[in-house]
């Protein structure tokens, strides 16, 4: 008969499960207990009583488990956290100067984070499972699990006042994935918080999502707003979004402790050149297969192209650029009221009242959404002071 393959357990396990991490790309390995972080159980349902997640209800499903993760799995005694660092190769900040281009998220630049870290986290949990004799299960931001909290309660590193994880190795650019382990292995510190008195994060930020340090508020987010927001971008903040047209990197990128971090090193997950400030002209111009042929395999994908062409719209409108008002009067016709409703944003900002007037004519005084038509009123206050097209 075939001898069992011998179970390995404690240190020895721990130390020949973090070395396959590490084969496997992971720059950052941790752990810790399920019950770590009971702090959750309050602060989860407060943030969430303030609305401070928007339209985001699926952080309200599930929430008790995302407050305590043995609610999600029962057996978890252990949970590895592990990093991926997805360092940028330049400063985002630099992007937002180009006002002719579309800044695009540094994370989002590159091949979608979920299918690269999963791919390895399954791979590193079924050798984790075979080699301790216990079932694993493996999260890469697709379940009620608060990584960012478990992550600090592992050492990985602290929530920043931005509320992003940030390490004393790689800055605030780690993407994160976990591994719930029926094995039991010894616990890491804590790391503690090292904000000190900086809050460069929260001073930068163009629209003040943030109402205290710790804290933030997603209505106001641009990365919110431009990514999981359905429907119009309220007006309050569009000239805030500048040239943002999917995500921002403002909080994460003046974070002191980024001197320590490094471009990502996984090939994989290598930023694309096509994806660094493209034009907000081509950008305007992707039809529906044109969209998911540009974006295939990137984060943009999952937004989809209206939402997506509703933020180059707020962005073209922000240009200063009269050149790119021919995009705009283009997108007049999109069939989504919310593409059309920020095409006419744009014209607003763009075009003559003379021009505004006559697209109003043609094509304003036969709108048929009540969104739209408010648009166009706006747009017309705002190019010719109080007067506005009278509409039939």
């Amino acid at each position: 008969m075939k001898s069992e393959k011998a179970v390995l357990t404690g240190d020895a396990l721990r130390e020949v499960v973090e070395a396959r991490a590490r084969r496997l790309g992971f720059e950052a390995f941790r752990v810790t207990r399920p019950d770590a972080v009971p702090h959750l159980r309050e602060r989860l349902p407060e943030w969430l009583a303030a609305g401070h997640h928007g339209t985001m209800d699926w952080m309200e499903e599930r929430a008790e488990q995302r407050a305590a993760p043995s609610a999600l799995w029962a057996d978890t005694r252990s949970i590895v956290m592990l990093g991926m660092n997805a360092g940028p190769e330049r400063d985002p900040l630099e992007l937002l100067r180009l006002k002719d281009r579309g800044a695009i998220a540094a994370y989002a630049q590159r091949r979608d984070y979920h299918e690269v870290v999963k791919g390895k986290l399954k791979e590193l949990g079924g050798f984790l499972a075979a080699k301790s004799g216990h079932p694993v299960k493996v999260f890469v931001d697709t379940a009620p699990v608060m990584e960012k909290p478990l992550a600090q309660a592992a050492g990985l590193g602290w929530q920043g006042k931005h509320t992003v994880l940030i390490s004393r190795e790689h800055g605030n650019w780690l993407m994160l994935g976990a591994i719930f382990a029926r094995a039991d292995l010894a616990p890491d510190t804590a790391e503690a918080d090292h904000c000190g008195s900086c809050r460069r994060c929260l001073d930068i930020c163009p629209t003040d999502a943030f109402p205290a340090p710790y804290r933030l508020d997603a209505r106001r987010c641009i990365a919110y707003l431009t990514i999981e927001h359905h429907g119009p971008i309220p007006v309050e903040f569009r000239e805030k979004i500048g040239n943002r047209v999917f995500g921002c990197d403002d909080c994460l990128a003046v974070c002191p402790w980024n001197k320590f971090a490094g471009a990502a090193r996984e090939a994989r997950m290598a930023a694309r050149a096509d994806l660094c400030a493209p034009p907000l002209a081509d950008l305007a111009r992707l039809d529906e297969a044109g969209f998911r042929a540009r974006f295939a395999g990137t984060p943009i994908k999952r937004t989809g192209r209206d939402r997506f062409l509703r933020n180059v719209l707020i962005a073209i409108g922000n240009s200063d650029d009269a050149a790119l008002a021919g995009e705009a009067v283009a997108c007049l016709n999109e069939p989504d009221p919310v593409v059309r409703g920020a095409a006419v944003w744009a014209c607003g900002r763009l075009l003559s009242a003379e021009r505004l007037h006559d697209l109003f004519e043609s094509r304003g005084r036969s709108e048929a959404d009540a969104h739209v038509r408010e648009e166009w009123r706006a747009a017309a206050r705002l190019s010719m002071g109080e007067a506005s097209p009278r509409e039939s």
